[in-house]
């Protein structure tokens, strides 16, 4: 079992810069595929960025350039930097976890999620 617990929204200007945290609980979170998906209002929630258990990264292309993902295996902890935020940007942001070790953007792959961090972005 895997608890995701997401950090580190919250409302910034165009252009700005937030970092997410996603805290999971375990002692197997090394051997977990990470991944950050978002969902806006009115809207199906998206892929964002994935970073398999060996470290390979994945960004969709949205956010190609802005956005990283990374992994600290010594703190169960995976981030997510954003740069040069825009508003369309704004969405309740998602952890989720995959047993697997190839970092996916299908969200049917994901077996435990978070319960999200808002992000909103002002123009």
């Amino acid at each position: 079992q895997v608890q995701l617990v997401e950090s580190g929204g919250g409302l910034v200007q165009a252009g700005g810069s937030l970092r997410l945290s996603c805290a999971a609980s375990g002692r197997t979170f090394r051997m977990y595929a990470m991944g950050w998906f978002r969902q806006a209002p009115g809207k199906e929630r998206e892929f964002v960025a994935a970073i398999s258990s060996g470290g390979a990264t994945s960004h969709a292309t949205s956010v190609k350039g802005r956005f990283g993902i990374s992994r600290d295996n010594a703190k169960n902890t995976v981030y997510l930097q954003m740069n040069s935020l825009k508003p369309e940007d704004t969405a309740v942001y998602y952890c989720a976890a995959a047993n697997i070790p190839t970092g996916s953007a299908v969200q049917d792959d994901y077996g435990y999620w978070g319960q999200g961090t808002q992000v909103t972005v002002s123009s």
